[in-house]
């Protein structure tokens, strides 16, 4: 690990012109690149990231982890690659300041991957739907239960070491990108923990939790995915 560590931030984005710059301008300043994959937004998500001083990428496939995958390319073909990746909302309900937090651990050599998670920490009331607290208890009960994976959330905003992210082979481009992370890293012999983050009300309607047809599909992709890698 180079010292002091290189560390990126990807931020997959859709419709998030109020809020991305609010999430860029809090990221501690340590961090190197802050990739915003820009997933085919019809407004000005992608010049107001441009301006606040984020690489942004275009991604015209709608799905988290396609977005996340497309960053996680512009990442490769740099010349110096970094020693840890944080991924991160782009609806500012994550605290981004907590990244130093989030990375403690790495920097420690005490894990390869560190989950945020919002179970541990202070929820802003209202800021998750029960669907949402419901299918984070369910999913990370039934990865106890059939992988012996130990996680209290599947929380978005988390800190990985670069290479070993790499090794897991990420193909998830939807809803199962979480998960098939958190699985992937538990069945690899992955060290990993998970540290309280704070959550807050998100700027903008969700694209998961505002609408039925999100909240069934996200769940179902979860589902799915635990039993894919069962």
């Amino acid at each position: 690990m180079h010292n002091p560590p290189i560390i990126d931030v990807i931020i997959p984005a859709y419709n998030e012109e109020k809020s991305i710059p609010k999430v860029i301008g809090d990221i501690p300043a340590l961090v190197r690149n802050i990739v915003v994959a820009n997933n085919n937004s019809t407004d000005g998500t992608g010049k107001v990231a441009e301006a606040a001083g984020a690489k942004v990428v275009f991604e015209p496939q709608k799905g988290y982890g396609k977005a996340c995958l497309t960053a996680m390319d512009w990442i490769k073909k740099q010349k110096v690659q970094p020693d840890i990746v944080v991924f991160l909302d782009g609806d500012y309900s994550d605290y981004p300041e907590e990244l130093l937090d989030l990375i403690q651990p790495i920097l420690d050599d005490k894990a390869d991957m560190v989950i945020g998670s919002r179970a541990l920490g202070e929820r802003e009331s209202g800021s998750m739907t029960f669907p949402q607290v419901f299918g984070n208890w369910l999913a990370t009960t039934m990865m106890k239960y059939m992988q012996g994976a130990k996680f209290s959330d599947l929380g978005p905003f988390r800190a990985i070491v670069w290479s070993r992210l790499l090794d897991l082979k990420m193909i998830d481009q939807n809803f199962g990108w979480t998960i098939e992370m958190q699985i992937k890293a538990h069945k690899a012999g992955l060290r990993y923990t998970e540290v309280p983050v704070n959550y807050r009300k998100r700027i903008g309607i969700s694209k998961v939790s505002g609408t039925v047809k999100g909240v069934f599909g996200a769940g179902y992709k979860i589902i799915y995915t635990i039993f894919k890698y069962w």
